[in-house]
């Protein structure tokens, strides 16, 4: 059987799915790998699956050779799709606090997920070819940095044979064509924290009997932005976002509490402490200034580690893509604030890991933005209501990205 990648891309993309929500996805995965005939198990830290091919050497003195990881990612987000496309998504989902919310695959996972099994297709058609063991894993709930770990605690390290190299890429809007890839720090550590401020509530027309925590709140934030702008070196990387603000259900009674879901990020561990400290000293002092009669509290929703490549692992595929794609098509993106959950699965096993970038971006619209200097209002990024990448050639480049890692490492 050959697979319809395009008609894979476009279910996936109609019909996306939140994370540790993805029981439709795992589903579609599952049934390709059947039809391919690959061995498989679903279930893997709730919706996870991992697929294996081995192929043993002919030669019993090189053994069952090397074990490569391949990683895919399937979750979606709460965006509302306005890309126009005649197979956007009209899909609703229910988030961990019960909201219905609108679906997306806004983060490009459903390309992940379309490249993952054309690669599993080639590369099992292809046996002949190469040696070795590859494990692909379809990881769910990416985007709550939880998937991951979810898998490694339902024991998918100890089921399926240990990575010699753990491998995965992410569509990015650069040109197609274009691989993004370095050695070292590829994305930033992160971790999600929520802010609960407590104040006193009462009615919206006598103030002075209350403590405000929306005011409160909204101190807060202006004050968080002086971290980044004010208190760390501009030759440093950190970010810290407020993502989210909920406080008060009426216009005339002011709430008792607000809540603030907040993102941070920085390239190691000595910064991640220094914006920490710094993060909570804000909005201690900014509740201590409202006069709260409560402390706030801070809970880590999740922690993420830096995404780094191994140095010589990350030189060897380089080359290898360079040798594919010609000169000029492997450029190095710089380090990604966006944050990734896949280095647990090499962390836990002790392995190097690679992880890159692929456009999928028209290249004329791209070189047009660029020459106009509007990349950033053009060109929809992940994570955008408008994020679309062309299916040609992403799809193909993401299918040969992965051939052509497995197989650098393979036997």
């Amino acid at each position: 059987m050959t697979l319809d990648l395009e008609a894979l891309y476009i279910d996936l993309h109609r019909h996306p799915e939140l994370s540790f929500q993805e029981t439709r996805t795992a589903g579609v995965i599952a049934r390709a790998l059947a039809d391919l005939g690959i061995e498989f198990e679903e279930g893997i830290g709730r919706t996870g699956i991992a697929a294996v091919i081995r192929n043993p050497s002919t030669d019993e003195a090189a053994g069952d050779g090397p074990v490569v990881w391949l990683r895919a990612d399937t979750d979606a987000l709460p965006v509302p799709e306005q890309t126009g496309l005649p197979y956007a998504s009209t899909a609703r989902g229910v988030d961990p606090s019960g909201t219905d919310v609108p679906v997306m695959h806004a983060c490009g996972h459903d390309m992940h997920v379309t490249a993952m099994l054309g690669a599993l297709e080639a590369l099992n058609a292809s046996r002949d070819e190469w040696s070795g063991t590859i494990v692909a894993v379809f990881q769910p709930a990416e985007e709550y940095g939880a998937g991951a770990q979810a898998m490694i605690a339902d024991g998918v390290l100890e089921r399926f044979p240990t990575p010699d190299v753990v491998l995965g890429q992410h569509i990015t809007p650069l040109p197609a064509g274009t691989i993004g890839v370095r050695p070292g720090t590829q994305m930033a550590a992160s971790d999600g924290l929520t802010v609960t401020l407590f104040g006193r509530g009462g009615h919206g027309s006598r103030p002075h009997s209350t403590i405000d925590p929306i005011v409160m709140a909204a101190a807060t934030v202006m004050r968080l932005q002086t971290v980044v702008s004010r208190e760390v070196d501009p030759r440093d990387v950190a970010v810290v976002t407020v993502g989210s603000i909920h406080a008060g259900l009426k216009n005339n009674i002011i709430p008792a509490e607000a809540k603030l879901e907040l993102s941070l990020r920085y390239p190691d561990e000595e910064a991640r402490g220094r914006v920490l400290a710094k993060v909570e000293r804000i909005v201690r002092a900014e509740a201590a200034a409202s006069g709260a009669e409560q402390e706030p509290t801070i809970v880590t929703d999740h922690t993420l580690p830096p995404t780094i490549n191994d140095h010589a692992a990350t030189a060897r595929l380089t080359a290898a893509f360079t040798r594919a794609y010609g000169e000029g098509a492997v450029v190095d993106p710089g380090m990604f604030t966006g944050s990734e959950d896949v280095s647990w699965f090499a962390r836990e096993a002790g392995a190097p890991l690679v992880y890159w970038f692929w456009g999928g971006v028209d290249p004329q619209a791209y070189a047009d933005a660029a020459a106009a200097g509007t990349l950033e209002r053009d060109i929809p990024t992940n994570h955008s209501p408008f994020f679309a990448p062309v299916l040609h050639p992403t799809i193909e480049r993401g299918v040969e990205n992965l051939v052509i890692a497995a197989r650098e490492f393979l036997g």
